[in-house]
């Protein structure tokens, strides 16, 4: 009696451990689920990239994570925010962005920024400000759908919304507004 009794204690702790390991192995399933996982995260990132000798990128981010579970669609995110500055041949800043989040789809070649954007085009002194904006790096524009200032050393321009070659040497502006300054020529 007390052997068979002891038996049904021991069978119904063992049917128990089984329920309640399979709550955590399904729980341990959903926290380890490959989409969900970065293949890649990095804190206080400082990249740099050269050709030649001659520095060309400096990246700098408080965290990066790259995802590669999807290969069709890689992508590095910048929870935390970016900076990113550009340089010529000969080691002089051309230009610059930053923004509070940020997201590289690598195969696209598009980089979605977000939240306080900052622009600059150091050989024209002209600084963009907006709060989202798309760079497609493959076809060399930047634009965005949201309000914009454009900040220059002659001039303040605001519009609602923006198209512009990644140098910003051509662009549109909608709906622009402000004060622009223009050079008159005298006829004499």
């Amino acid at each position: 009696m007390i052997t068979r009794f002891l038996k049904s204690i021991i069978i119904g702790l063992a049917v128990g451990m089984l329920f309640s390991c399979e709550n955590s192995l399904k729980t341990i399933q959903e926290i380890t689920r490959e989409d969900t996982l970065s293949t890649i995260a990095a804190y206080d990132v400082f990249y740099q990239r050269s050709d030649s000798g001659s520095l060309q990128v400096v990246l700098r981010s408080p965290l990066m994570e790259q995802y590669d579970t999807d290969k069709n669609n890689p992508y590095t995110e910048f929870p935390e925010g970016f900076e990113i500055t550009f340089f010529d041949r000969n080691g002089n800043k051309v230009s610059f962005i930053s923004a509070e989040y940020g997201i590289d789809y690598r195969k696209k070649q598009l980089l979605q920024a977000r939240k306080n954007v900052i622009v600059k085009n150091f050989d024209t002194r002209e600084q963009l400000n907006t709060e989202n904006l798309t760079w497609n790096q493959k076809k060399k524009f930047i634009h965005t759908h949201a309000f914009v200032k454009i900040t220059s050393p002659e001039n303040v321009i605001f519009g609602d919304s923006l198209w512009a070659k990644e140098d910003f040497s051509s662009r549109e502006i909608y709906n622009m507004r402000g004060e622009i300054e223009i050079d008159e020529e005298d006829d004499n």
